[in-house]
């Protein structure tokens, strides 16, 4: 048995806990608390270790050595286990980094973001997650979409975690099994240049895109990551792989392949295309910086599709080096406050709480047909899927 124990002293950023074992060493954990209870803790190590300094007088001695050293550490500022998440993060910097930022002012803990490109971001990361298996670095991944979050449920890369707040969330957003939640929508949809394309002409289905009169004038993102290769896997579940393969096909043919949403939503709104197909939060900052451009929500005819409504996801990886803080972060990031955040921002993603009443700045499935597609169905045909568009866009410019 321990010579000396303090089980557990409270105090402003953690608790630490410190126990001196019989071969002498100590050990200690830390998790929340205030300040002076590490000296009233002091103070019962003075007693405990009179008790005992006859016999074991340098247990007593050593234990008390360690929280004093705590102390003066903790009055420096620089607690000795600092509180840290990674997060690989597929949505832009610009718009996760001030929510990070004030997740670290609420609660202490350091959010390590791993961003990477417009042109890439979801499949990179999804990559890195499944080269990392055996021994994962990240902690959180947040997806600007779903599909790539699904295949890492389906390879069993995900840990299960019940927030809160999950019930705040629609049944279609989230998962039964915990291994994920959706939030912070964008919507697929068209964007107009109205000095270029009269009101009779705007088109009203990504159909259109395919139109011979349009050809080399409208734009997409090359179908390779991102939500457009999401997209591209939910038309493959919902039309099946023929249809589908004829539409891309009549794509090819037809549009001229950006980079990534961003360039297809810029280059509508300084003329370079008549319309285009990209994301809400890319099609609105053209609107409101005042460009000529008009968003249309496609396919809302009683026999088509529908807009795709994506969501964002949060899914804790499976071996997370640092669980505790990941689920802090998710439910953080569930709050009724950052979907706000999101929905007020420049990229005015769309709520999907139930705790959000205000309207959002953009449509949303309460005002938008919203196409109806089973998520998983559309991961379970993304490899066949992507063999497809990797062959026939990989190299496209």
């Amino acid at each position: 048995m321990p010579i000396v124990q303090a089980s557990a002293w409270r105090f402003h950023r953690g608790v630490y806990s410190v126990q001196a074992t019989p071969c002498g060493s100590q050990k200690f954990s830390r998790e929340g608390g205030d300040f002076l209870a590490i000296l009233d803790a002091l103070k019962e190590f003075r007693v405990r270790s009179e008790r005992t300094i006859g016999q074991n007088w340098w247990l007593a001695v050593g234990a008390m050595g360690l929280l004093v050293l705590l102390a003066a550490v903790w009055r420096n500022g620089s607690p000795a286990a600092s509180r840290q998440v990674v997060v690989y993060t597929a949505l832009d910097e610009e718009f996760s980094r001030p929510v990070f930022e004030l997740f670290t002012r609420r609660t202490g803990i350091e959010v390590l973001g791993k961003f990477d490109t417009e042109s890439t971001k979801t499949v990179g990361l999804t990559q890195a997650i499944l080269a990392e298996r055996a021994r994962p670095r990240c902690d959180l991944f947040w997806n600007n979409e779903i599909v790539n979050t699904l295949r890492l449920e389906q390879a069993a890369l995900l840990s299960a975690f019940h927030p809160s707040v999950a019930e705040a969330y629609p049944e279609q957003y989230r998962s039964t099994k915990g291994m994920w939640y959706g939030f912070a929508a964008r919507a697929r949809v068209l964007l107009v240049n109205t000095d270029l394309v009269a009101e009779e002409d705007w088109p009203t289905s990504i159909v259109d895109l395919t139109q011979p009169k349009w050809k080399d004038r409208v734009g997409i993102a090359k179908p390779l990551a991102g939500t457009t290769a999401s997209h591209a896997a939910c038309l493959f579940a919902v039309w099946g792989e023929l249809r589908a393969r004829e539409f891309f096909e009549s794509l090819k043919a037809n549009v001229r392949i950006m980079a990534g949403n961003k360039q297809v939503a810029r280059e509508v709104a300084r003329g370079g295309l008549a319309f285009g197909l990209t994301d809400t939060d890319d099609a609105i900052i053209e609107v409101e910086a005042g460009w000529p451009v008009k968003i249309i929500y496609p396919d809302q005819g009683d026999q088509q599709l529908g807009t795709l409504f994506i969501p964002n996801t949060l899914a804790i990886i499976r071996g997370a080096p640092h669980p505790r803080e990941a689920e802090a972060l998710v439910e953080f990031l569930l709050s009724a406050e950052v979907e706000r955040m999101l929905a007020e921002g420049p990229s005015a993603q769309i709520p999907l709480s139930t705790e959000v009443q205000e309207s959002p700045r953009v449509g949303s499935p309460q005002t938008v047909r919203a196409m109806q597609v089973d998520f998983q169905s559309a991961a379970s045909s993304w490899n066949q899927a992507a063999s497809y568009l990797r062959e026939r866009f990989a190299t496209a410019d």
